[in-house]
């Protein structure tokens, strides 16, 4: 047994497997992604079943396999799922950040530090139902995108780099351009819109809870068009996403 190996992380999703096991996706905070074989999870007999589920931030004891690793122990750090799954708007965002993950961490075993830590903030956020969850997922899908290299220009013209802001928004010049690089056919946020895409990438949350409803709407179709450009296919759970406004208007 001196192969075992420990880790903490974020179960990504779960598949079926013969009659009893599953096979577990989680975002681990030092190896990144891991599939491994959970033994017997779907009898109601299992000793960690419940522990293995979507949302769920566990660590985990690995037994490295041939082509799965299989999971030996687990222990629950923080249940997200409890918070989540009785509120759509809430769910469906967490389904999309989860989602997000996965899609971004194509090899495993590679460490994805900072992922890991963006993802285990916006499942803490989305449960702690302090800020709006389209907010959130947002913050999480621009921040996403930074570690993955294709963050939109927000600050700057994405072709010549001459200093902000600008008005226009293209998702194939790579965010926002200045009037002499628009592509024709871009998109003309409102002025909200563009200062909410700069807070949401850097965190400046007084300025993001200061913006309209209005504009926020917009941000987030600018948000999902850019993501999904980049990653050449639609996210199944970002069209499910409730994008309800707040009450309070601001």
């Amino acid at each position: 047994m001196a192969n075992l190996y420990r880790d903490t992380g974020v179960v990504l999703r779960v598949q079926k497997l013969g009659e009893a096991d599953r096979i577990i996706t989680l975002l681990t905070q030092r190896h990144g992604k891991v599939r491994a074989v959970a033994k017997g999870v779907r009898r109601t007999s299992s000793r960690f079943g419940a522990r293995l589920e979507p949302f769920g931030h566990v660590d985990v004891q690995f037994y490295p396999g041939r082509s799965l690793d299989v999971v030996t122990q687990v222990q629950t750090l923080d249940a997200f799922g409890v918070a989540l799954v009785g509120d759509y708007q809430r769910y469906t965002a967490a389904c999309a950040v989860l989602e997000t993950a996965d899609r971004l961490t194509a090899e495993e075993g590679e460490p994805v530090l900072r992922l890991y830590l963006l993802v285990t903030g916006a499942l803490r956020a989305l449960a702690a139902k302090e800020r709006d969850a389209s907010l959130v997922l947002d913050a999480f899908l621009m921040r996403a995108m930074a570690f993955a290299g294709w963050a939109p220009a927000v600050d700057e013209c994405a072709r010549c780099g001459d200093p902000g802001p600008h008005r226009a928004f293209n998702v194939h010049a790579g965010g926002l351009v200045c009037h002499g690089c628009r592509p024709p056919g871009s998109a003309q946020p409102n002025q909200d819109t563009v200062r909410l895409l700069g807070a949401l990438l850097h965190g400046d949350w007084d300025v993001v809870d200061r913006i309209p409803n209005a504009p926020r709407r917009e941000a987030s179709g600018l948000v999902a068009a850019h993501l999904q450009w980049h990653l050449e296919r639609q996210l199944r759970s970002l069209p499910l996403v409730e994008r309800k406004a707040p009450l309070a208007d601001g």
